[in-house]
């Protein structure tokens, strides 16, 4: 079965072709991807999809079918409307529809609705090289908290950070030593320097 120009160029710029008692035949996008083998990036591929759960067309398919084929928008719903009904009566009569370009809209044996889609749509992309680099002192930007810094800025403050939190360290431990010390030299100011001082001692009788 033909499916009209206008019916197939509104297929491929909204990805989508609603048919009304049926499904909606979907343009599937395929990103493009890195062949690291070949050293090349491989182009986006399209190809058909069917979704049986969605089937109302809105309203602007009508107005670009009517204008397509320059025709007042209830012409264009009545054509449509018939398609549709023809497309579905085959299906329905053990006919399998063939959409040129698009796929193949048949029963199964269980009676539901299949679709087998034609070969992916040919966009005539071409694979381009690609070769992977590698720079080692790039400059970019980063935020760092509600500051905007270079990735060398941000590895300098990080280094500062570090060392502001070692030195730190070091503060603390050198005031609670000489607190300790403090401590230590007023009991043997009070007591005297013997072991008393910092012990007690207990005689021992045999």
């Amino acid at each position: 079965m033909l499916l009209k120009e206008s019916l197939y160029s509104y297929l491929l710029q909204s990805r989508q072709l609603p048919i009304p008692g049926l499904g909606t035949i979907l343009v599937e996008r395929k990103p493009a991807q890195t062949d690291f083998v070949n050293k090349q990036l491989l182009p986006p591929s399209y190809s058909f999809k069917f979704d049986k759960y969605f089937d109302a067309p809105d309203k602007e398919f009508f107005t670009f079918l009517a204008a397509q084929n320059e025709m007042a928008d209830y012409e264009a719903i009545r054509w449509y409307n018939e398609w549709s009904y023809d497309l579905r009566n085959k299906i329905r009569t053990d006919n399998p529809v063939e959409l040129e370009k698009v796929g193949t809209l048949k029963k199964d044996l269980s009676g539901d609705i299949v679709f087998v889609p034609a070969a992916p749509i040919d966009l005539s992309l071409e694979p381009v090289a690609a070769e992977r680099v590698i720079r080692q002192n790039a400059k970019h930007t980063v935020l760092v908290g509600d500051r905007e810094l270079t990735n060398e800025e941000a590895a300098d403050s990080l280094m500062e950070d570090e060392g502001k939190e070692s030195k730190a360290w070091w503060i603390i431990t050198i005031v609670l030593t000489t607190i300790l010390l403090l401590i230590l030299f007023f009991k043997f100011y009070q007591n005297g320097l013997n072991t008393g001082a910092i012990g007690n001692q207990q005689t021992i009788g045999f």
